[in-house]
């Protein structure tokens, strides 16, 4: 196994595509600067930021809380409801539990009516959100028309920036547009010639989605990489996760046919990871990342790997892959982040949530310093020895919001 640093690559890539958002090029939405990730804001960041941050709300005075975390169910992704439990052993009553809908689009009223219900315990001062998918921000509205206190830190957000960032008083996501710039030269490395990019009209909608690709496209450019986009069916649809997953199942067969074993397969959405990283082992593709990066994203169940007591083993989960890898003879074909992001954001949350509760910020929600320790060392508990990078989310007319942090890990290649 072995740990590539794209350190250099992505400094220089992220001044790049920071110049680009305000030029002509439409991935409009990237990190700020690599100064801006070493200071706490300056009275002209939080100018820019706006009056709509959360994070400038005074924190609630408790002294006995409990938390909540708000993930999706196992169908969707086992790696949220699995992080909560475990944070629900390490602390007991002090958390509670919910999950949303798997059909969320369509059942906004119970997404919201699940949030209400978790908030109505006066003693739950802050909840912890994963995957904030769309209906979050409405959610919290509600919650804080009784509940005007309750701090909300949500991860994976769902919604564009816009609406998600007014509302929740603190935001994680994977830097996704940088995602875009750091994939293609990867890839190449892997010996890529093609990517294939999966995805449909919901997720094309989200700008920072839309700005990885846009990154995906430029980079794919740069390194002699063909792009190809596939529309495939939404799992939210009338054909549901099955019909997606067994779209992704036909498929790539049939792309590997066309474009050759050197193609790199991405897809934007999380129940489709598991059908693609199988048939991408059975055809001897190449894989370099998945949408919310992790090395227990969709691995196990796609290389049956059983995780019954290694849960949340990172080293355990690495050296099954390695193993996976080297039986399918795959040397430097897959790769992904020594980190799993979404665990990251609840691990990184709670802790975070319980230290402002506990008086640790000195009644501000968002003691930046203390947060990007907080997240630096729940990143260690999963991989020693990580690097993790927040940079702060700009929009669209360059203006750094300082309670979204978009996070970045390096690749990790099974050789």
């Amino acid at each position: 196994m072995k740990k590539r640093l794209l350190s250099l690559t992505l400094a220089a890539a992220m001044a790049f595509s920071l110049a680009g958002c305000r030029g002509a090029e439409p991935a409009a939405t990237t990190a700020a600067p690599e100064a801006a990730t070493t200071a706490a804001p300056t009275t002209d960041d939080k100018d820019a930021a706006g009056d709509d941050a959360a994070a400038s709300t005074e924190a609630p005075a408790a002294e006995n809380f409990k938390i909540g975390i708000i993930t999706g169910t196992a169908s969707q992704g086992d790696e949220e409801i699995t992080q909560a439990n475990k944070m629900k052993e390490k602390y007991g009553d002090m958390i509670v539990t919910s999950t949303y809908p798997d059909n969320f689009t369509t059942e906004t009223e119970t997404v919201i009516s699940n949030t209400v219900a978790l908030a109505s315990d006066p003693d739950v001062k802050a909840i912890i959100w994963c995957q904030a998918i769309p209906g979050t921000a409405a959610a919290i509205d509600k919650v804080r028309e009784t509940r005007p206190d309750m701090i909300f830190i949500v991860g994976t957000p769902g919604e564009d920036p816009g609406v998600i960032n007014p509302k929740a008083d603190i935001v994680f996501q994977v830097d996704e547009p940088g995602c875009g710039i750091v994939i293609p030269p990867q890839a190449k490395e892997q010996g890529a010639t093609t990517m294939i990019h999966y995805s449909f009209p919901r997720h094309m909608s989200y700008a920072l989605i839309v700005a990885r690709h846009e990154n995906l496209k430029k980079y794919c450019a740069e390194n002699g990489i063909e792009l190809v986009d596939v529309t495939a069916p939404d799992p939210t649809g009338d054909s549901g996760i099955t019909g997606a997953q067994q779209f992704i199942l036909e498929d790539v067969p049939r792309q590997i046919e066309k474009y050759g074993k050197d193609t790199v397969f991405f897809t934007t959405n999380c129940g489709m990871q598991e059908p693609l990283i199988r048939s991408v082992f059975e055809n001897g593709a190449i894989y370099t990342l998945q949408c919310c990066p992790s090395p227990f994203h969709a691995f196990p169940a796609a290389l049956n790997i059983d995780m019954a007591g290694h849960e949340a083993d990172v080293d355990y989960m690495m050296e099954q892959l390695q193993a996976k890898v080297t039986e399918a003879n795959m040397g430097g074909r897959v790769s992904t982040w020594g980190v799993p992001c979404n665990m990251l954001f609840i691990s990184a949350g709670v802790e975070y949530a319980k230290k402002v509760l506990e008086g640790e910020t000195n009644g501000e929600i968002l003691d930046e310093a203390l947060l990007r320790d907080t997240v630096q060392a729940c990143a260690e508990e999963f991989a020693p020895g990580t690097q993790m990078t927040l940079e702060y989310y700009v929009d669209d007319d360059g203006n750094a919001k300082e309670n979204h942090f978009l996070v970045m890990s390096d690749f990790v290649t099974f050789e």
